[in-house]
């Protein structure tokens, strides 16, 4: 073959070669640009643009971005961090009533019925144990705000973490698995099946319920009374605005109104009004709550009492049926005002950490007043076997710390003359 022949050839092979290369950067760009935009579409929650999003949406994940940047604070006694305000609802007014709960991020899924059932604000602390689990928490309850009007509209969210730990914006990448979660349900199932996994007050970090109840009591602004529930209670239906009825009129300061709580079988559909409950309670669907484990810690709210009252007139309107002493160990659930002293958060894990608080409320003067058909219910029946393994040993500890605890309640109070 002559050289200018095979020169030629050469020239063609090598310009095909860098033609083909080059299709393969262009092909490999669009394919990734293509793949940006599946993941946009797909989750749009991280990654709207200027031009699509809305501009609550914009301005939400901007708040979230402010808060986590600015590292936190640290509770009193330097175990924890705690981000405030991650999430704000929109509105609210200052005489309004607002659900104080906290969460694991195992059971953080209760939420969904929760906002079902109350039709309020609702101020949630949630608690995650790790790196990982804030990360977690984070990118969770970001997207629920963003899918799901209601908690978007309603929701406060605080976050704690241990002090080592900080929390940080979630990218793309790690919205991987939450890319397919199109809308409000879809973001519950999937915090349902993560919450299979992890089993609250189990691990290796203490569950601080008791700073995270203040946390999210402290969430709630200027707001003039508080229900500080567990986030797997569930409140009867129109609770919150029969409640402002009842007060509207004025109230004492120092008294606080007391939820009899009770237990219901998961089979069951929960009751929306006490006649319901009635029924329900009849036939043994429903059980005063702790019937099993503690029947004292209940029993001065007086169910059989409370149970055979007087058929409500045709107002149906609240009102309080009758004022009960504290004695130990009740630990009633209750709507108080901005006069209720803080929970100690000394107490965390299992035993006493509610106990104690209503334990000042009595030297502090407070009265109980148990409203007539107004009632906290807990999802599914309590039962000996459903506690994790250490939790006889964490009560034995807490008991100790209660003794002392009152003990200190006489210096706090000298002049009460109250006793635990």
């Amino acid at each position: 073959m002559p050289t200018a022949v095979r020169c030629s050839f050469f020239r063609v092979v090598l310009v095909a070669l860098f033609l083909v290369a080059l299709l393969q950067l262009l092909y490999l760009s669009l394919l990734s640009n293509l793949h940006g935009q599946q993941q946009r579409s797909a989750h749009p929650v991280l990654a709207g643009t200027p031009r699509t999003e809305p501009r609550w949406q914009k301005q939400q994940r901007d708040h979230l971005k402010a808060v986590l940047a600015s590292g936190g604070v640290l509770d009193a006694n330097g175990q924890y961090r705690i981000y405030r305000h991650l999430l704000v609802p929109e509105g609210g007014q200052l005489k309004d009533v607002v659900l104080a709960s906290h969460a694991s991020l195992g059971n953080l899924w209760n939420l969904q019925e929760l906002v079902q059932r109350w039709d309020g604000r609702i101020s949630l602390a949630l608690f995650a144990s790790s790196a990982a689990q804030a990360k977690l928490a984070t990118l969770l309850t970001y997207t629920l705000a963003q899918l799901c009007p209601s908690v978007r509209q309603r929701v406060y969210f605080h976050l704690v973490c241990q002090s080592g730990e900080t929390a940080v914006f979630p990218e793309l990448d790690d919205a991987t698995e939450f890319a397919h979660l199109q809308t409000c349900q879809d973001v519950f199932a999937k915090a349902a099946s993560m919450g299979t996994n992890l089993i609250n007050y189990a691990g290796n970090a203490s569950y601080p319920n008791n700073l995270l109840r203040n946390v999210a009591r402290a969430g709630i602004g200027r707001t003039a009374f508080v229900l500080v529930v567990d986030i797997d209670m569930i409140p009867s239906q129109g609770l919150r605005s029969g409640f402002l009825d009842f007060v509207a009129g004025g109230v004492e300061q120092h008294v606080v109104f007391v939820l009899p709580a009770f237990e219901i079988r998961h089979t069951r559909r929960l009751p929306s009004t006490k006649d319901e409950l009635l029924r329900l309670y009849q036939v043994g669907e429903v059980r005063a709550f702790y019937e099993e484990l503690c029947p004292q810690c209940q029993a001065p709210t007086n169910y059989s009492v409370w149970l055979n009252l007087p058929e409500k007139g045709a107002s149906g309107r609240l009102a309080v049926a009758y004022v009960v002493e504290w004695r130990d160990p009740w630990e009633p659930f209750y709507i108080g005002n901005k006069e209720v002293p803080a929970y100690d958060e000394r107490f965390k894990q299992y035993g006493f950490n509610r106990i104690s608080q209503a334990c000042e409320l009595n030297m502090a003067g407070f009265s109980f007043a148990v409203l007539d058909s107004a009632f906290l219910l807990h999802k599914g029946h309590k039962l000996p076997g459903d506690f994790h393994s250490q939790k006889e040993t964490e009560n034995k500890r807490n008991r100790l710390l209660y003794r002392g605890f009152k003990e200190e309640l006489k210096m706090k109070y000298p002049d009460s003359s109250r006793r635990c």
